[in-house]
């Protein structure tokens, strides 16, 4: 089931990766809760350790359970490898870390969820990363942003919360030319409407707590290598074209070629900065996983009818999605994301702060929760929550002023969805 062209995205997303189990014949990939692998031997074991072998040693580091779902998240966004990690936040870490040094930086958009802002404009520094915040609207401005110290171009495919559509070819064009990756954030498309490898991006990263899993239940993350960057190219990337101490001088792409992002990932980034995901967690995401395309199909479909709905009424200032005729990014979105522009997006309310508050107070089917891509439709004001530590100028940059909530549709009957705003909306108003 490795051969992707073979077969649709439907039947990969039951599929890829996932064999009976050896032991037992068991048709969906068993949990397995175990800390430790027995080796056949010392010898076997000093190859697993010199990484002269691919196997199970701790899960810290691989678990059969996790490995299925990697082979998963590579199929499906068309990568080679996957790194699966504990969450969104740390795939995003975890996607730098072999990039980046001290005085290094990251070119980033400015339309990206509050939480990545955060942690590109306050976390990385402590590692003595930067990030460079530009529109990528602007490609001129992302041209000029890119210095001697830039290690990487970051977006989102399609931005949380305000459903901006980025531009991926644009952006790949930039980031060939600067001989340097583009790291997509695919969490709010997913690769059922999109795969950024296929538009030019070198890594993918998920959050997999969102539309992957759907049903809320766990927090995981995945990065998803494309295969196609040459990290030797230049004295750029160290990590992964120069000898690794830790492994008696192993040179990781001379070592594994396409593979050498993830098997660094692993073999040094979960190793070393632990952020595992648990068996668990990687069960349910891949029960998750295969329904997918019939979930996104649906939220896309409730999400166009909602947010029509929500434009044409008077208490409404504006809608962000870019399925909209009236949206900036509707041509983009029909170009590069042609299946929808998934389940999110953001309303602004005549009524400001306090209407916002009242509105979201007074929903009744949806949840008000700081999460997203649930089969639940969510609801979440920004600026008072996921946004609150930015400044207002960031808030209003990355489409979560005070003014504007964010809505996450689900799969629930979309004129029962209607019904609830309305009435939350005559309450706001009240």
């Amino acid at each position: 089931m490795t051969d992707a062209p073979q077969y649709g995205f439907d039947t990969l997303q039951i599929h890829a990766g996932a064999r009976p189990d050896p032991a037992t014949g068991a048709r969906q990939t068993p949990i397995y809760q175990t800390t430790a692998y027995v080796f056949r031997d010392a010898e076997h074991a000093a190859a697993l350790f010199n990484l002269q072998e691919v196997g199970y040693i701790y899960s810290r580091l691989t678990n059969p359970t996790v490995a299925v779902l990697q082979e998963r998240m590579a199929t499906l966004e068309g990568g080679v490898g996957a790194v699966c990690c504990s969450s969104g936040h740390a795939a995003q870490i975890m996607a730098l870390f072999p990039l980046m040094a001290p005085g290094r930086n990251v070119v980033a958009s400015t339309r990206l969820y509050g939480g990545t802002l955060t942690q590109f404009s306050q976390t990385i520094k402590r590692f003595g990363w930067s990030a460079k915040f530009v529109d990528f609207d602007d490609l001129d401005a992302v041209r000029a942003a890119v210095d001697e110290d830039t290690r990487a171009i970051f977006g989102e495919s399609i931005a949380n919360p305000g459903g901006y559509v980025t531009d991926i070819p644009a952006l790949a064009e930039i980031t060939d030319a600067a001989g340097i990756p583009l790291i997509i954030d695919n969490t709010s498309a997913t690769p059922y409407l999109c795969r950024p490898i296929d538009q030019g991006a070198t890594l993918v990263v998920h959050s997999m707590t969102k539309y992957l899993t759907g049903n809320g239940t766990v927090t995981g993350g995945a990065i998803v290598d494309s295969g196609t960057f040459d990290w030797s190219a230049s004295d750029k990337f160290p990590s992964l074209s120069q000898p690794e101490p830790a492994y008696h001088g192993l040179k990781f792409h001379e070592t594994f070629g396409p593979l050498a992002f993830t098997f660094h990932g692993i073999a040094v980034g979960l190793r070393d900065l632990g952020m595992t995901l648990n068996p668990q967690a990687a069960h349910y995401t891949l029960m998750g996983i295969e329904t997918l395309s019939l979930r996104m199909q649906r939220h896309c479909e409730n999400a166009q009818k909602v947010a029509e709905w929500l434009e044409a009424d008077p208490r409404i200032d504006a809608v962000t999605y870019a399925g909209l005729a009236s949206s900036p990014y509707h041509d983009r979105a029909e170009r590069l994301y042609p299946k929808g522009t998934g389940g999110l997006f953001t309303v602004a309310l005549k009524g400001g702060y306090d209407a916002c508050i009242r509105f979201v107070d007074s929903l009744e089917l949806f949840s008000h929760v700081a999460n997203l891509g649930d089969t639940r439709s969510l609801v979440i004001h920004s600026a008072s929550t996921t946004h609150r530590q930015l400044t207002p100028e960031q808030q209003e940059a990355a489409g979560a002023g005070p003014s504007v909530v964010r809505i996450s549709i689900g799969t629930e009957d979309a004129d029962d969805l209607i019904r609830d705003l309305d009435q939350a909306l005559a309450k706001a108003g009240a």
